[in-house]
């Protein structure tokens, strides 16, 4: 740490020109709410296109923002279509086999997986503003929506309730999204920290996996319980009697398959149609050996039935009432928050796709499906569908990202962890709630226990930085100068001062044989925002120094702060004359009375 020098400021008759801060014209509150209700929900200014528009283009423009299909599908042409229909077709070859593979992980019946990349696909290319998005099921709401839903219901004793429970949780997901939607509240899943999604979906990748050892090793009798120590204590009870050595060696050949074909993608992206379409092959050729086989008289569990056609309305079904009612919309409210993931952008991008029209493609292919092709799904393994959800899921484990966590953040580190060790050992939902609970923990620390700094004079400029990332700046003697680097709230503001204090009497004590400590600057640069308990806090602090004989000097608050400090008069305690616009210019007012001193 540096020592105290002589100030480098020679003293003159007149000091060098001094920028006052002065008192700020007063702001309109209508306008000032206004603004902040803008900043907070409209911040892309989505009203921007409708300014000075006429009333007929404006209705256009309104057309165009709920159908962006309107404003694109203009310049649609031949050539985009091709790009679409292969793009198409590539992720229908994808999405098919992980559907009802999708399905299976919330204990519902294939053909509910493949429903939900015929409808849903067809409103987004008329709704949605993003060409290269694919909509779909994904494996992590998957599995949550049937985890969530079997602690409630019994999936096989009451498979019409359970039905039930399931369309009411699924309509309440997309409730919730469409009210984040409309209201803008998006930014709310930004509260969960990037360490905390890492942690939660690489548990979740795990989970899922073990999950398939069901499927992948033919076993029969299977825990209902989703965390590894449960899941690994059955497929070991169910060694001896429940392991079916053709499952496992159709499921481990074709694993094989599909995570070289992976490889073989990653490694050559022009190869991106290797691994889209391994699923389907596997399918195909699976599906194949064990019809002429007859492998499933052998105890090779295959899928059997999928329902032809498209299932009637269902909102008859869901629960408008009743004890399931509550229960459904907490289940379709977490689905639907955690459902804000991507499903499929790079295949969809990669396979050239131009517009929305692919997902209206992916779905025509799946209507075809669920009308005809169906019935030649009978004989196809589970343990195919199990490896490619095994092989699907491989990619929700981020080890870049962990490491990356580990050399920059050790708390970010640990919330990663928790987030993954809370998926794997307990359940989906824990590990949620661990994820969310380190995120605030963690907003919370940021905000309680800001970090402040002591400034020191970087050598020949007119700058104050940090002493501990700059050795070679220099105290002024008599000056401590203080930066706090946070807004100053109720939840921060009285370690803020006792901080600041602190800092004090540390100078005193480090320093006793240098000039006493007369002046205390606090560098408010990077304050955004004060309230009533920071001033009250401000005014704690003065008032401590007066005591100890020490200026308070306040430097560049913002315009918000010294709204406030006005406001609440605590300009006049402290003074007008000491409230400056650059440390320099502080130091430059008060360093000369020091040394003369």
């Amino acid at each position: 740490m540096s020592g105290r020098i002589a100030a480098d400021v020679e003293m003159k008759d007149e000091l060098p020109y001094v920028h006052k801060v002065g008192k700020p014209p007063k702001q309109d509150l209508l306008k000032e709410i206004k603004t902040a209700l803008k900043e907070t929900f409209l911040s892309d200014d989505p009203l921007k296109p409708f300014k000075d528009q006429p009333r007929k283009k404006k209705f256009v423009l309104g057309l165009q923002t709920f159908f962006p299909i309107l404003n694109w599908g203009r310049d649609y042409n031949l050539s985009k279509f091709k790009g679409d229909l292969i793009a198409g077709c590539t992720i229908a070859s994808l999405c098919i086999p992980q559907d009802i593979g999708y399905a299976k992980l919330a204990n519902l019946p294939p053909k509910y997986g493949l429903y939900s990349s015929f409808v849903p696909p067809l409103i987004y290319a008329f709704m949605g503003s993003s060409r290269d998005i694919a909509i779909g099921p994904v494996a992590v709401v998957s599995l949550l929506l049937g985890s969530m839903l079997q602690d409630e219901i019994d999936p096989i004793k009451q498979e019409h309730e359970y039905l039930r429970l399931a369309y009411t949780a699924t309509f309440f997901a997309g409730i919730t999204q469409a009210a984040l939607g409309f209201f803008r509240l998006g930014f709310l899943i930004d509260f969960l920290s990037h360490a905390a999604i890492v942690g939660f979906m690489g548990g979740a990748a795990v989970t899922i996996a073990l999950q398939q050892l069901k499927g992948l090793l033919g076993i029969k009798h299977f825990t209902k319980k989703t965390d590894i120590v449960s899941v690994m204590r059955s497929v070991i009870n169910s060694a001896h009697h429940g392991w079916n050595w053709q499952t496992i060696l159709i499921g481990v050949s074709f694993l094989t398959f599909l995570l070289v074909a992976k490889f073989i993608g990653k490694k050559n992206k022009k190869l991106f149609w290797v691994p889209a379409i391994g699923p389907l092959i596997s399918v195909i050729v699976s599906t194949f050996f064990v019809y002429i086989t007859r492998a499933d008289r052998d105890g090779v569990q295959i899928v059997r039935h999928i329902d032809q056609g498209i299932n009637p309305s269902s909102v008859n079904q869901i629960y408008f009432s009743g004890p399931y009612l509550a229960k459904g919309f907490k289940i379709g409210v977490v689905a639907g928050l955690v459902a804000l993931t991507g499903h499929f952008p790079a295949v969809n991008y990669m396979a050239g796709c131009h517009t929305a029209v692919s997902n209206i493609v992916m779905s025509m292919i799946v209507m075809l499906t669920l009308f005809v092709i169906t019935p030649l799904f009978k004989y196809t393994p589970n343990a195919i569908l199990a490896s490619i959800i095994i092989s699907a899921v491989v990619g929700l484990l981020d080890w870049d990202a962990v490491v990356l966590l580990w050399k920059i953040d050790k708390f970010d580190f640990v919330a990663c962890m928790g987030a993954f060790f809370g998926v794997v050992f307990v359940s989906v939902e824990i590990g949620l709630l661990i994820a969310v609970g380190i995120s605030f923990a963690k907003i919370l620390l940021q905000v309680t226990r800001p970090r402040t700094a002591v400034l020191g004079k970087i050598p020949k400029t007119t700058v104050y930085r940090n002493i501990e990332q700059y050795p070679g700046a220099t105290r002024v003697p008599g000056v401590l100068i203080i930066r706090v680097d946070s807004a100053i709230y109720f939840s921060n503001s009285n370690y803020i001062k006792e901080r600041i204090l602190r800092w004090l009497t540390d100078e005193e004590e480090t320093f006793k044989d240098h000039p006493r400590v007369e002046c205390l600057i606090v560098d408010m640069s990077p304050v955004t925002d004060i309230d009533t308990s920071g001033i009250h806090a401000l005014e704690e602090l003065h008032s401590s120094l007066h005591k100890r004989d020490v200026q308070l000097i306040l430097t560049n608050p913002g315009q918000t702060v010294l709204d406030k400090l006005h406001a609440s008069h605590v300009a006049d305690l402290i003074g007008e004359d000491k409230i400056f616009l650059t440390v320099n210019d502080a130091v430059l007012t008060f360093a000369p009375k020091m040394e003369q001193a």
